[in-house]
């Protein structure tokens, strides 16, 4: 439900309201060449119906749910709008072609995001890289020599004066509405909460979505512990900006905890300090210590909105970005469970059917998938978030590449975390070998996600990695893949210190290099991939989602 539906519903307004262009000035007249575009492939999608166990909630905290829905909706529509326009919701409804239609709202665009956003509906141009957070006819130098305090900042979005100059407007007021009313629905919802510190973090990201001042309520977020109900929310990933990574894309997740699980992960992020400083890199890349007032903790996801209902879906959450709270707080781990539980049924065990080595294959398990998972989220507080040579942060300084380069850290870092846990005898009896095999199974299965995904970017500069040093071994008469585990950990070791010293160094070019001659996929790999498809094995879930899926109607 969009914004401008909720409100109707609600009775917020009298009369419809008009949503200009957020500069108040006409667009100018672009001309995009035509690509060849690519077929709507809704059947890539797995669906998944998003329930919980609610049995032991309260009436006030089934109403606290619905309203929390409610401004995830509104979430929605502001991403809709900051990935395509104001005028999305007419240009859905032109589309005549259910499953054209269908896949332009899996793809909130007429990009397919899992096809390294190919058009996919005839006369579309290539998807802007910064998506409608800027002029689509501005340049980068343009962008880059404009005098504008604050342009780099995460809350505001690029238009032109009349005279075609560039300038900033803050989200907060160029969704001014929308975030009102998303914050009554905050308020609303921090009177019903049972925890007095969940309804104080309400009530300050109700504030902090019409300030753009979200510091204080991300440290406020990380003392809420005591809540069964949680809500990530707001302007918070910068994935949807590929033109410098700059601005952040709105999005949501509604939360049920998930207490036998959560009690069985929390004493895992106390190893984070020892961790950092047995890192495989020089002292100087690891001076930083990662916050010890980590929270590590399972959830059933029961709603997605924005963009992290964009096409591929997220499983786990390490929040906050702010790298100042990160490093006097640490950070929160939310573990996605019912969702990782659909991925691997659904997408994971399929590919292991075809793609794994029998000799391999039973080492692939639901427990592996989910600690390589968890410790990929812990491994984001490992490394350092400023550049050795004091520039600035590594965000900063890597730009459009920081995010495949931090998600490649973390995926080469949690399996190091396993590693070194399990040799000092914290995992208890498990097979190391599970954890490898699945790691490597899913590297098919992110990498499936495409280059326009900074996971998929990530998994593909992995996968040639691991191949290039005979860590991951192909057979040519079954084209069955195994492990080598031995070359496995050297290689593992070996990609962990490059990627730390990318990041340490704020080496762009380096990291640029680096995607450009490794982050491919070669044809070989994708044979292999196409046998996937030909097998209709899916790419992702999307969920039947929303208060009637939750029996809260």
């Amino acid at each position: 439900m969009s914004f401008r539906a909720f409100m109707r519903r609600a009775g917020a307004i009298a009369t419809v309201v008009t949503f200009a262009s957020c500069g108040g000035e006409p667009p100018p007249e672009i001309t995009f060449k035509p690509l060849q575009t690519v077929a709507p492939r809704p059947e890539i999608y797995a669906e998944f119906t998003l329930t919980a166990d609610l049995s032991g909630l309260t009436d006030g905290q089934r109403e606290m749910i619905k309203l929390l829905i409610d401004a995830s909706q509104i979430m929605d529509d502001l991403f809709w709008r900051q990935a395509y326009g104001d005028d999305y919701e007419t240009w859905l409804e032109s589309i005549a072609d259910a499953e054209t239609r269908r896949f332009a709202e899996l793809n909130y665009g007429p990009w397919d995001r899992l096809d390294d956003n190919k058009p996919f509906m005839e006369g579309v141009g290539a998807k802007p890289p910064g998506a409608n957070f800027y002029p689509v006819d501005m340049s980068k130098e343009e962008f880059e020599t404009a005098y504008l305090p604050g342009k780099n900042g995460l809350y505001s979005l690029i238009r032109r004066n009349q005279d075609g100059s560039l300038k900033l407007i803050p989200y907060h007021v160029a969704y001014a509405d929308e975030l009102k009313a998303a914050a009554d629905l905050l308020r609303a919802a921090a009177k019903l909460a049972e925890s007095t510190d969940f309804a104080n973090y309400l009530k300050l990201r109700a504030a902090a979505l019409i300030s753009d001042e979200y510091r204080i309520s991300d440290m406020y977020w990380m003392d809420v512990r005591d809540n069964q109900i949680d809500i990530v929310i707001g302007p918070i990933e910068t994935y949807e900006d590929a033109l410098f990574g700059y601005r952040a894309g709105y999005e949501s997740y509604v939360l049920i905890k998930d207490l036998e699980w959560s009690d069985r992960l929390s004493r895992f992020a106390e190893f984070l300090p020892a961790l950092q400083e047995g890192l495989p890199v020089p002292d100087e890349y690891k001076w930083e210590s990662p916050g010890t007032d980590s929270d590590l903790n399972a959830y059933d996801v029961v709603y997605y909105a924005g963009d992290s209902n964009a096409a591929s879906k997220t499983i786990a959450i390490n929040l906050p970005n702010d790298e100042v709270v990160q490093l006097s707080r640490g950070t929160r781990r939310l573990q996605l469970k019912n969702a990782m539980q659909a991925k691997f049924d659904r997408i994971l065990e399929p590919i292991a059917d075809m793609l794994i080595d029998e000799s391999q294959r039973d080492h692939i398990t639901f427990d592996a998938f989910f600690a390589n998972t968890m410790f990929h989220e812990i491994a984001h507080g490992l490394g350092i978030k400023n550049t050795i040579d004091g520039r600035g942060t590594v965000r900063e300084m890597l730009l459009d590449m920081s995010s495949s380069i931090e998600e490649g850290k973390a995926d080469i870092l949690g399996l190091y975390m396993i590693t070194e846990l399990h040799k000092a005898g914290e995992l208890g009896d498990v097979d190391l070998r599970d954890y490898y095999v699945t790691f490597m199974t899913s590297v098919f299965r992110s990498i499936r996600f495409g280059a326009s995904s900074a996971h998929g970017k990530a998994n593909m500069v992995r996968f040639n990695f691991f191949m290039d040093r005979d860590a991951f071994v192909r057979d040519v008469e079954t084209g069955r893949y195994h492990v080598d585990f031995e070359r496995m950990e050297t290689a593992m070791a070996e990609l962990s210190r490059l990627l730390l010293t990318l990041q340490g160094d704020g080496d762009y070019d380096g990291a640029v290099e680096l995607a450009e001659s490794r982050g491919v996929i070669e044809p070989q790999l994708q044979s292999d991939l196409d046998r996937l498809t030909e097998a209709s094995i899916p790419v992702d879930i999307t969920f039947q989602q929303g208060v009637a899926e939750l029996g809260l109607e």
